[in-house]
């Protein structure tokens, strides 16, 4: 049985100049846009608002007649997509207590159902933020830097994410850094997050802080600051992000391997 949910919107922070890949929003994948695909998988999850927040006006023109997707212009000059999507919060005026999931924009794979499980994660847990992660099952993946890792406590709570392999398996990485030990939580963290209007607003008005800045890591400032992140496991496959170059070209191969059903 489907878990019941509060209704949530949804915001897709789309920064146009991307340092590792310049004009990520607008690159194709199999012949559609990668914002247009993130913003159908959020529709898809029964989102009461889809938005696009977005500092350049080529995100707006490649999004007219996509739906109900609707556009936020915003500052240019945001530290994090958060900081973006609480501008877009309070642009649209939501209330305190209204469901805020932040769909990165290099997401184009998400499930809809995964979408649904961090609202879920949210309504399930009193800490202010949740996010999603999916177990690493190779040693490519864990020592890759742009590949995000999380560290999360028998609680279900975030201790630490980083972009360098974490948790350090001493003795087997001694040995041996090719293959993954067993028994060892290695988890790629989902750039997904769920958090309500009222947090998000707050969360943008603290200080950025030092690991946040030095991983380049946003969620890094709630923990810094000491709030607690709910971390779930997602509930179906997700792909990885976009992030590169090379993260495009395997997103072509995926597609295409997945047939009709995955466009």
């Amino acid at each position: 049985m489907a878990e019941k949910i509060p209704p949530f919107v949804v915001v897709v922070p789309a920064r146009f100049g991307s340092t590792r890949l310049p004009g990520k929003p607008l690159l194709k994948i199999s012949g559609e846009s990668m914002i247009r695909r993130v913003a159908s998988r959020a529709a898809q999850a029964g989102a009461a608002q889809v938005v696009v927040a977005t500092d350049d006006e080529r995100v707006t023109r490649e999004l007219r007649g996509c739906g109900d997707i609707l556009v936020c212009m915003t500052r240019p000059d945001h530290a994090s997509g958060s900081d973006r999507i609480a501008e877009t919060a309070t642009h649209f005026g939501w209330p305190d207590d209204t469901v805020v999931v932040n769909l990165q924009g290099d997401e184009p794979f998400a499930p809809p159902a995964g979408i649904r499980a961090v609202v879920a994660t949210l309504a399930g847990d009193d800490a202010p933020m949740a996010t999603l992660a999916t177990p690493i099952e190779h040693a490519d993946e864990l020592f890759d830097p742009n590949i995000v890792k999380v560290v999360r406590g028998q609680s279900g709570r975030a201790l630490y994410f980083t972009r360098a392999p974490a948790p350090w398996a001493r003795d087997a990485f001694a040995a041996n850094r090719d293959v993954l030990p067993p028994n060892v939580p290695f988890l790629r963290h989902i750039g997904i997050y769920a958090y309500r209007a009222g947090f998000l607003r707050r969360l943008a008005a603290l200080p950025r802080t030092p690991l946040e800045q030095a991983e380049s890591l946003e969620q890094l400032r709630a923990l810094e600051h000491g709030f607690a992140i709910s971390v779930r496991l997602t509930p179906e496959p997700f792909p990885p992000g976009i992030d590169t170059a090379e993260d495009l070209a395997r997103a072509e191969r995926w597609l295409a391997a997945q047939g009709p059903v995955g466009s």
